[in-house]
C-alpha cells in the first residue's frame, strides 16, 4: 500500500506538493484512504487495477503534467490537448481509458464588463480505477469537490466514474448562476425598454445577446458529450454509475432551453426597442409635416404679394394685411384637415 499518511497528509503531504508532485486522493479495496501518494505507488495503484485513485494534475507546473506521460502515459495527443486552452469540447476512448474535455464558465470580475465571460476547459483521464483531472487555472469545482471528498471519501465507491460525474456535475452547475444574472437582467428589461425608455437599454441588450449566444455556442458541443456518457455502454463506466450522468446531461438541456428562451426574448425586445424608435421618430415626423403643410400658403402668398411690383391686387385695401394672414390661415387649416381627411396624416 501507498507509504502516506490516511486523510490527513500533514507534514508529509507538504513535503510531497513541495516535491512538485500533484494532489492525489487514493482509497483501497479495503476503505482506507490515503492522501499525496508518490509517482511510485500512482504507478502501482494503476497496475494493480484494485481501489480507486484520483490524480489532480496543474498543467502550469511542468513536473506534474509530466506524470500524465511518465506515470500513466497517456497518448501524446491527448497530453498535447491538456496544454491548449481552445482545444474543442470531445469524448475520445483510447487503449485502456477514456479521454473527455468539458468546458467551464465563470464571470470575469476583472474587466467593467458586468456580462463579460472567461471560459477554460476541464481534462478528464478515466482508467480502470483511476480519474486524473488535469487544469491550467485554480478550478471552482476541482475545490469543491475535494471538500466533499475530505467529508465523505466514499465519493469514490464503486468506481472512480463516480468522482467524474461529481467534477462534471459542477462544471456545468457553474452555467446557473450567469443564467440567474441573465434572468435578472430580463426581469427588468420591460420597465427599462417600455416604461422609461432608456437609451442604455439598448447597449445592454446587444450586451446580454452576445453572452447567451456564447453559452450556446460553448454548451452545444457538450451536450453531444454527456448525450454519450448517458447513452453509450462503456467497460470504464459502470451502468449503475452511468444513471448519474443522466442528471447531468438533463441539467445541459436545462441549461441550453434557458439560453433559447433568453435568446428569443431578448431578440423580441430589440425588435420592439426598434420599433418604439421608429414610431417615436414617426410622431416627430408627423409633426414637423403639419408645421410643413401649415406654412405652405404663407410661403406661397407673402412670396406673390412680396414682388416689387408698381400694382399689387389689393395693395390699396383697408385692413388688407389681416385679410391675407386670414386667407393664409384659412388655407393652411383646409390643407391639414383635407389629409387628414385623405388619411395621409
Amino acid at each position: 500500500p501507498p507509504a502516506t499518511a490516511p486523510d490527513g497528509g500533514g507534514d508529509g503531504a507538504a513535503a510531497l506538493r513541495a516535491q512538485n508532485i500533484p494532489r492525489t486522493f487514493y482509497r483501497d479495496e479495503s476503505g482506507q484512504s490515503f492522501r499525496d501518494i508518490g509517482p511510485r505507488e500512482m504507478a502501482e495503484v494503476v497496475a494493480k487495477g484494485t481501489g480507486a485513485l484520483w490524480v489532480d494534475i496543474d498543467s502550469t507546473n511542468r513536473h506534474q503534467h509530466a506524470f500524465l506521460e511518465k506515470v500513466f502515459r497517456f497518448h501524446p495527443l491527448a497530453i498535447e490537448d491538456t496544454l491548449s486552452p481552445s482545444s474543442r469540447v470531445k469524448l475520445e476512448e483510447y487503449d485502456g481509458y477514456l479521454f473527455a474535455i468539458v468546458r467551464g464558465v465563470r464571470f470575469l470580475e476583472e474587466t467593467d464588463d458586468p456580462y463579460d465571460i472567461s471560459t477554460f476547459n476541464q481534462y478528464f483521464f478515466l482508467g480502470k480505477n483511476y480519474l486524473v483531472t488535469v487544469h491550467g487555472e485554480p478550478s471552482p469545482s476541482i475545490m469543491q469537490v475535494t471538500t466533499r471528498l475530505e467529508r465523505n471519501p466514499e465519493l469514490t465507491n464503486p468506481h472512480p466514474a463516480r468522482l467524474m460525474h461529481a467534477l462534471m456535475d459542477a462544471e456545468v452547475d457553474g452555467f446557473f448562476p450567469i443564467l440567474d444574472q441573465i434572468d435578472e437582467f430580463v426581469d427588468g428589461l420591460e420597465e427599462r425598454v417600455f416604461a422609461n425608455f432608456e437609451e442604455g437599454a439598448l447597449r445592454d441588450i446587444f450586451a446580454v445577446k452576445r453572452l447567451v449566444l456564447g453559452l450556446r455556442r460553448h454548451l452545444s458541443p457538450q451536450r453531444e458529450v454527456f448525450n454519450v456518457f448517458t447513452n453509450r455502454p462503456t467497460p470504464y463506466i459502470p451502468p449503475d454509475v452511468q444513471v448519474y450522468f443522466r442528471d447531468v446531461y438533463d441539467h445541459v438541456l436545462r441549461i441550453n432551453d434557458s439560453l433559447e428562451t433568453y435568446r428569443e426574448l431578448l431578440s423580441s425586445t430589440l425588435d420592439s426597442y426598434l420599433s418604439q424608435v421608429s414610431n417615436r421618430l414617426g410622431k416627430v415626423t408627423l409633426g414637423l409635416s403639419v408645421v410643413a403643410t401649415m406654412s405652405i400658403p404663407f410661403v406661397v402668398i407673402s412670396g406673390m404679394w412680396g414682388m416689387n411690383f408698381e400694382h399689387i391686387p389689393l395693395s390699396g385695401v383697408h385692413n388688407g394685411f389681416w385679410w391675407m394672414l386670414a386667407l393664409q390661415l384659412g388655407l393652411g387649416v383646409a390643407l391639414v384637415l383635407g389629409l387628414r381627411k385623405w388619411r395621409f396624416m
